[in-house]
Formats: structure tokens, C-alpha cells, sequence
């Protein structure tokens, strides 16, 4: 199979671009994302279309942030958006006239560093995205493992914390309360508070005020040595570290792909992630290691996938 399109929903834009066999992006078009239900499926047919004109198309693939089936068709139900078993699908290829593979977003990323990122050179590979949220996708085998109702590798959702934080699924204690974006802000605000003799630099980035701290002062703050950032990025990692541990000890991969807004700080993030794995792996002095890798395809990655996806059918 020749040209897909891949498409990315985002919160403010949906975006669409052909790709080749190569996983390059040839063209792209992007709208912006509507508020009702309809309204976004109205808005993917026009970048398919946007990105498609002049190119001969073969399928189309779209990364959906929420549960998708294990036919790849219908959005079971999606966090952000008002679908409950709406079958997207069925929906864009009547519009389109072409096949089309619905996946969930995070799956789709991280096909995308598996097969042009990252993951080459690896059959076993773990991603996980650290942005808002955590989510995370399975390779092994080389093959994406969906489970057999489609929603595996919700790893935000796994309980770390018995009785914890109420997260907004309803559960408490998952752990992307504890390792994400919303928690580096959380992290960085307590510390603010507790020595603000620490957080000049950080506060200094915002409006002054502890409320007004945001996660690109957090990161501009620790890339200028400022004590409450670094901090808070070292506590960030203990946690995604610690989950690596344990997702080591359950698919024992050859890698792990730290994809996300926070993975782009780079190794400022990902050194403090690899020493708190190391520290928790169990049989860690006797076992191999998976290496803990930097995703390379930053905010490509889901739209790529989502397009290689629909050319393997």
C-alpha cells in the first residue's frame, strides 16, 4: 500500500497528513476542533480532504484520545468529547469514500516510534506518554497489543496508591496523578509554598504568586537551576521511574519509550527516570536492563502511527 493519512485530534486542532511507507509526512492540513460531537467528525473529513487533494489515498487512520473496540471502529467512550459508542468509522468512511482504521491516540504514538522512531531495532517495546496525563501503548512481539476488548495499556489507571488522589476517572491514587504534567504543577506549587526562598526563579517566571505557576515555568525554571523546579521534576521521575519497574516485571521489554510534553526536557527528566527504574526493578543487580529511551517523533508520533496503521489494514 502506498499514501494514508493520519490524523491527530487534538483539543484545539485536528490535523491530517499524508505519509508515506517511510513514515514521511508529505503534506499536511489541520482545522480547528469543533465543540459538539458531530461537529468533529465534520472537521476530520475536512483535513482528510485539506491533506488529501492531488494525492492518491489508500486509507486513512485517526487517533482517538479514549477507549476504541477491538474492531478498530467504534470510540467506546472518550474523555473529552461526548462519544459513547459512536462509530467513527463507519461515520468518516461514508463521508470519505475510503477504508478507515480507528485507534486510540496513545496506541497510534506509539506504533509510530516503534516502526520511525525511537523503537527501531526492538520486537518488545513499552511507551509510555507523560503529558497532561499518562497513557502508553504495547509492542510485543512487533506486533500492538490491544487486548482482546481493544483498551489495554491504560497505564494512567494502574492504582499506586491505595486511598490516594482522585483522579478523573473516578478511581483514586492512579499513577498519572503522581507522574505527569498535572502533578509537576502540583509538585512545584507545594514547594513554592513550603520554601518560596527556593522559588524565586520560578516565581519570577509567572505572575509572581504561587497559583500562577504553569508547566513552561516549572521547565524554563529547572533548565536555570532554580532548587523548587528541579525538585519537582526529580519527584515527577521517582514516580514514572517506580512504573517502569513494575511494567518491566510484567512485559519485560527490551525498551521503554518516554514519549510526551515533559519527555521533551529531555535528559533533565529522563536521567532522574532512569535511576529511580534502576532503583526499583526487582532482581535488579542480576537482570538485564531495558534501556529508557528519549521518543524521537515528538507531536508526529500519533499521526504517523495512525497512518501506518490503516496501510497494515
Amino acid at each position: 500500500m502506498g499514501l494514508t493519512i493520519g490524523v491527530d485530534i487534538g483539543g484545539t486542532k485536528i490535523a491530517a497528513g499524508v505519509v508515506d511507507e517511510e513514515g514521511t509526512i508529505l503534506e499536511t492540513h489541520t482545522v480547528p476542533t469543533p465543540s459538539t460531537p458531530e461537529g468533529i467528525v465534520d472537521a476530520i473529513c475536512s483535513a482528510v480532504a485539506g491533506a488529501g487533494g492531488g494525492h492518491e489515498i489508500e486509507a486513512v487512520g485517526i487517533g482517538a484520545a479514549g477507549y476504541v473496540d477491538d474492531k478498530r471502529a467504534t470510540v467506546l467512550f472518550a474523555p473529552n468529547i461526548d462519544w459513547r459508542h459512536e462509530p467513527l468509522k463507519d461515520k468518516v468512511e461514508q463521508r470519505v469514500g475510503l477504508p478507515v482504521v480507528v485507534e486510540n491516540d496513545a496506541n497510534a504514538a506509539a506504533w509510530g516510534e516503534y516502526r520511525f522512531g525511537a523503537g527501531q531495532g526492538h520486537d518488545d517495546v513499552i511507551c509510555i506518554t507523560i503529558g497532561t496525563g499518562l497513557g502508553g501503548g504495547i509492542i510485543i512481539g512487533n506486533k500492538l497489543r490491544r487486548g482482546r476488548f481493544g483498551v489495554a495499556a491504560e497505564f494512567g489507571h494502574i492504582r499506586v496508591v491505595p486511598d490516594g488522589l482522585l483522579c478523573g476517572c473516578g478511581s483514586q491514587g492512579c499513577w498519572e496523578q503522581y507522574a505527569s504534567g498535572r502533578a509537576l504543577v502540583r509538585y512545584a506549587k507545594q514547594r513554592a509554598n513550603a520554601t518560596p526562598e527556593n522559588a524565586g526563579v520560578l516565581l519570577g517566571l509567572g505572575d509572581g504568586t504561587v497559583d500562577g505557576i504553569q508547566g513552561k515555568h516549572i521547565s524554563e525554571a529547572a533548565r536555570q537551576g532554580c532548587p523548587v523546579a528541579v525538585d519537582s521534576f526529580r519527584e515527577l521521575a521517582r514516580w514514572a521511574g517506580a512504573g517502569l519497574a513494575d511494567l518491566a516485571s510484567l512485559f519485560d521489554p527490551s525498551a521503554f519509550i518516554v514519549g510526551g510534553g515533559v519527555s521533551d526536557e529531555g535528559d533533565l527528566v529522563l536521567d532522574p527516570i532512569r535511576k529511580s527504574f534502576r532503583r526499583w526493578l526487582i532482581g535488579g543487580h542480576w537482570r538485564p536492563h531495558a534501556q529508557v529511551l528519549a521518543a524521537q517523533l515528538g507531536g508526529k508520533a500519533g499521526l504517523v502511527g495512525a497512518a501506518d496503521l490503516a496501510r497494515q489494514g
